[in-house]
């Protein structure tokens, strides 16, 4: 006799991650119907974009990031992180990336969730589930991509069909962000993880650094100053820190510096010079180079590509 029932189970794996799939597309298709962007619970976000992008820059926050259609890129550096519905990504610190749709259209329109993770939240869970961080912990990047299993796809359906029913989300929505966490701390990205509730070792020191430097990025950049004081070395510090986020600190820096150049110009209206030193460049030119560099342009003419697109995205 053939026994047929390892063949059935993964086919009946399969017809439930498609019938998932099916069910959380046609949930934020109606959920977004009209809309890119909206937040229909605190720190859960869905979006609909209905072309690719051009690539975009910001700061990542601590997320768990799951594609219903379509496909996306980050880049961290020189690293690119590609992910699509098979894959989910998590961010587990605050850096500056580069983001790109690549992958979408009016017929079959990116969809996407995006959870933003709280610290406080995983912590109680690894304590709850006897899943301590250990002591001593390497320093790994902090954005990756996993496979989506069958079970964290099913957990954040149901996070999404809440929102049909506003009174059971208020007490069903926290259990089911539990459930999400404790999968995604038993699952692939387990260690990278548990980052976010470290608290000690390599990754809680360099995620002391790269605080700092994102809320003093306008000030001189002092390394032996900044690994005397969380007790490296000045080669382990550069070591660990580009383990984390994919660059050096002083790239970390100008990444910050740029974009928070861009924005004055942009929503304050501040000139490329104006912009340039309030963000710590002393020298325009030097400014204009690397802005050059880093956003295909120099710093007006991008200004006013930017603006040219937000008006002609209005009109529609």
């Amino acid at each position: 006799m053939i026994d047929l029932t390892s063949h059935r189970q993964p086919e009946r794996e399969l017809d439930r991650e498609r019938a998932s799939r099916d069910e959380l597309i046609e949930r934020i298709s109606r959920a977004t119907h009209g809309k890119e962007r909206i937040e229909p619970l605190p720190g859960l976000w869905l979006r609909r974009v209905t072309a690719p992008t051009e690539q975009g820059h910001g700061v990542s926050f601590p997320a768990f990031c799951v594609i219903a259609q379509g496909s996306k890129e980050i880049l961290l550096g020189e690293k690119c992180y590609r992910y699509d519905p098979a894959h989910y990504l998590i961010a587990t610190a605050e850096l500056p990336i580069a983001t790109r749709i690549t992958e979408a259209s009016p017929e079959q329109p990116f969809l996407s969730v995006v959870l933003k993770l709280d610290p406080a939240l995983i912590s109680s869970v690894m304590v709850e589930a006897g899943h301590l961080a250990p002591r001593r912990q390497a320093a790994v990047t902090a954005i990756d991509v996993s496979s989506l299993d069958a079970g964290l796809l099913d957990a954040v359906v149901r996070l999404v069909r809440l929102l049909d029913s506003p009174t059971d989300a208020r007490f069903l929505a926290p259990l089911v962000t539990r459930e999400i966490v404790y999968r995604l701390m038993r699952g692939a990205q387990g260690g990278r993880f548990q980052h976010l509730a470290v608290l000690g070792g390599v990754t809680h020191r360099i995620a002391e650094a790269v605080e700092r430097l994102r809320t003093s990025f306008d000030q001189p950049l002092r390394i032996e100053e900044i690994a005397k004081e969380l007790g490296m070395s000045v080669s382990g510090f550069h070591h660990h820190f580009r383990s984390v986020t994919a660059m050096s600190p002083l790239q970390f820096q100008k990444h910050l510096r740029l974009q928070e150049a861009r924005r004055l110009m942009l929503g304050e209206g501040l000139d490329a010079a104006s912009a340039g030193y309030h963000v710590g460049y002393g020298d325009a030119s030097h400014f204009t180079r690397e802005y050059k560099r880093l956003f295909g342009a120099p710093p007006m003419h991008d200004v006013e590509r930017l603006r040219k697109r937000a008006r002609e995205n209005a009109s529609f």
